[in-house]
């Protein structure tokens, strides 16, 4: 649930203003220029509490990228906000599937309607992407929701 005294604006926010957090949370940084590439900030004033990022690939598919929440704002639910708007901008966007790689937080994102899958199942424009081939080790689960 989330912090009832925390007042939080979601914004996007640019990939240099991201990094630090997300290197801070040991998540990729390499490849935050990419052009399909959306990040959205949860901010309280002018501070970056949390980021997520959702990044399309292909027709109807999106990656979840990166959500990321500074240690010290953890379990205040900016990570729970972060992903209801990442599923709602996915759906605005008309995909149909979200998928993401994860090595520590596969339970969490059970809790948001994802589920694990196969590696080799996954669509070719998932399979093609850097998180899948070079940034994420290969031990890293395969999550998918269905959108529709």
């Amino acid at each position: 649930m989330p912090d009832l005294h925390l007042d939080l604006t979601l914004r996007p926010v640019a990939p240099a203003a991201a990094a630090p957090l997300l290197a801070a949370c040991e998540l990729p940084i390499d490849d935050l220029d990419a052009p399909a590439l959306e990040l959205v900030g949860a901010f309280a004033g002018d501070a970056l509490l949390g980021v997520i990022g959702l990044e399309r690939c292909g027709a109807g598919l999106g990656l979840l990228r990166s959500l990321a929440v500074a240690p010290a704002a953890r379990a205040r639910g900016i990570a729970g906000v972060l992903c209801g708007e990442l599923i709602a901008r996915a759906r605005r966007a008309e995909l149909r599937e979200l998928f993401l790689l994860t090595t520590t937080a596969a339970d969490y994102f059970t809790r948001h309607g994802f589920a694990r899958s196969e590696r080799a199942a996954a669509p070719a424009a998932i399979r093609a992407h850097a998180q899948f081939t070079s940034l994420c080790p290969a031990s890293a689960v395969l999550m998918r929701r269905d959108l529709a």
